[in-house]
């Protein structure tokens, strides 16, 4: 097997791949006869550089085509890649770089400086680089195994040091699945995965998921900002939308979303939505949210399915043929069943058996899974055991809450408490008022012993990477 061989290679050449928005706003449509030409060109200048099959390629660039080419220039020659976000910083570069030993990197130029500072004893390439993309004949495409490597991921550390996750090629072929059963994009559409590199989803959907339904990729270089998110939905014309829960959330915060006419399809990963955001999405824009789970190591596992009206907040039911179910209050999931499974840390093997998703998850009588907490994050309050996720989607049911984020801290009397870092609206202003007002919104939407006995205002929550809550780092700044 060989995806640029079995996949790009067939596709009408003339045919639209990908759009590009630049960061200095320059609009371009790419064929696929383009990338699969200048990716040639560029495996080519890897090949030069010592780069081979089972090596590893550094990605740190934004979402602009050489993310796109230097994938496919990988993929051709049997080189892995491994995609780091331009957050990154030295310190988190030189751990990676120590774990997942690259033997060569593509740079963007704004972000070299923090990849010179580790002192990099491989060759870079920098960005936007000509040269590098003219470098010679194209090599041959190499005949692949299911256990190859195609992508090296590390995890979110959101409860510790990140785990590096080593993916072979069936991780990429394997994609099929959530891409007809959850993504569902019908070919000629334009599909927009707004994930930024080094996050797995930016990883299997940017472009991977979309041309496997025969559609086109959209990549925007931008930071987020939600009204130019909705502006660049409408002046595209955007079918199929996969968004960060954050994302969707802090567009329905910033007012009134608009109709959104060429959407079809609306999509999310990555953590709880919150029944609050699926509502306004709804009643807005008539679209349903359709979420879904899956982790690093496992790749999509549940997502609610096209012909499927889901009860809101649930991340829908294992994709068809994935066994995955709930024991003891923790999702496990049968790894012979999920096309997309890792092949092990840092090297080393998969133990057999089941794998245990180390979430903590609540399955209704119709089979609907909602997502609860991490296991180390569950709140054991007076024996009451507390997902973090139903205080903080009942939290944003408050017009003064943008965004926030439940833990528990030690008690004396209970043990632990519920506790809650609160970011509020504009308009708003932090106070006991509205402490004693949120606590009484809470107690009034669900069980009494689940509200924030102890409630704090600041201005932005920590995040991963990948933007997930820290919640590591947010219980820090309690100590």
């Amino acid at each position: 097997m060989n995806f640029v061989h079995d996949v790009v290679a067939p596709r009408p050449g003339g045919d639209c791949a990908v759009v590009t928005l630049a960061a200095n706003g320059v609009r371009r449509e790419w064929t696929f006869g383009e990338l699969l030409d200048t990716s040639a060109s560029l495996a080519a200048a890897f090949a030069g550089h010592g780069v081979h099959r089972g090596s590893v390629v550094l990605t740190l660039v934004g979402n602009r085509i050489e993310y796109v080419l230097t994938i496919l220039a990988a993929l051709r020659i049997g080189a892995a890649t491994l995609p780091c976000s331009e957050q990154l910083r030295p310190k988190d570069l030189a751990l990676r770089i120590a774990r997942a030993r690259p033997a060569l990197a593509v740079c963007d130029a704004r972000n070299r400086a923090a990849l010179d500072a580790v002192e990099p004893t491989f060759p870079v390439l920098t960005v936007p680089d000509e040269a590098s993309l003219r470098a010679g004949p194209a090599p041959d495409f190499v005949e692949l195994d299911d256990l190859d490597p195609a992508f090296v991921l590390f995890t979110s550390g959101t409860s510790g040091e990140p785990k590096l996750v080593t993916h072979g090629q069936r991780y990429v072929f394997g994609q099929q699945l959530q891409a007809r059963e959850w993504m569902a994009a019908q070919p000629g559409e334009l599909v927009w995965s707004t994930a930024a590199p080094g996050w797995s989803k930016s990883a299997r959907n940017t472009f991977i998921a979309p041309w496997l339904g025969g559609a086109a990729a959209l990549l925007q270089d931008e930071r987020f900002d939600a009204a130019r998110r909705l502006e660049t939905i409408r002046d595209e014309r955007v079918n199929v939308l996969c968004m960060a829960p954050t994302e969707y959330r802090l567009i329905a915060a910033a007012g009134p979303i608009g109709e959104l006419p060429s959407l079809r399809r609306a999509i999310t990963a990555g953590e709880a939505l919150g029944v609050p955001v699926f509502e306004a999405w709804r009643a807005q824009t008539g679209l349903e949210i359709a979420d879904g789970y899956g982790q690093t190591e496992t790749g999509q596992v549940t997502g609610v399915r096209p012909d499927e009206t889901a009860p809101p907040g649930s991340m829908g039911r294992p994709l068809p043929g994935v066994r995955a179910e709930v024991l003891d209050g923790e999702l496990v999931v049968d790894p012979a069943t999920v096309p997309t499974f890792f092949l092990g840390y840092d090297g080393a093997s998969v133990p057999s058996g089941m794998w245990r998703t180390g979430d903590q998850v609540r399955q209704d009588e119709d089979g609907w899974l909602f997502f609860e907490s991490r296991a180390d994050d569950v709140i054991i309050s007076a024996g009451y055991r507390i997902g973090p996720a139903e205080v903080e989607s009942t939290l944003l049911g408050h017009a003064a809450v943008r965004e926030c984020a439940a833990l528990g801290v030690p008690d004396e009397a209970r043990g632990q408490v519920v506790a809650a870092a609160v970011v509020l609206q504009p308009g708003f202003a932090a106070g006991d008022e509205l402490v004693r007002e949120l606590q009484e919104h809470v107690r009034a939407e669900t069980a009494p012993y689940k509200y924030p006995r102890r409630i704090w205002f600041v201005d932005e929550l920590p995040k991963t990477t990948s933007g997930k809550i820290h919640r590591a780092a947010l219980r820090s700044t309690l100590e």
